[in-house]
């Protein structure tokens, strides 16, 4: 994938009809954290996966995504390549904070011979930092 196609996905993708789905239709968690791939049980997703219900991906299933811990927010997508199944689709990054956003991209390319992604930001990372250091100055004023 190109800088150029990177930057027009970033731009163009329906942000906000995305994070309207997930609100609306909502996420099956079918993979919890540190639980194993049910097809690779080497493989431990360190974070919540799933995928929004009554959707469908290019791989005819469901549209996958990563779950964070922060707040209702649609943050970005890996695209990814997947040369076991020879196909290409997106997985979104819903709730993710910025560690969790490094933590669901190093997962995608841990083996870039079977699966590589290329990680898109709805925001920069400046920002989501930011808002990650308000949550947690909010979260310390709570009584």
């Amino acid at each position: 994938m190109t800088d150029v196609y990177a930057s027009l996905l970033q731009k163009k993708f329906p942000w906000d009809r995305w994070e309207q789905l997930i609100l609306t239709e909502g996420v099956s968690l079918d993979r919890p954290k540190y639980t194993p791939h049910p097809r690779y049980p080497s493989i431990i997703y360190p974070m919540d996966y799933g995928f929004i219900c009554n959707t469908i991906s290019s791989d005819r299933a469901e549209v996958d995504v990563f779950v964070g811990s922060g707040e209702n927010c649609l943050v970005g997508m890996i695209v990814t390549d997947d040369y076991r199944q020879g196909d290409r689709e997106i997985k979104l990054l819903w709730r993710c904070l910025p560690s969790e956003i490094y933590l669901a991209h190093g997962f995608i390319n841990f083996d870039r011979s079977k699966l590589k992604g290329r990680l898109i930001l709805r925001f920069p990372m400046e920002t989501l930092w930011e808002a990650q250091l308000r949550m947690m100055e909010h979260s310390e004023n709570l009584p």
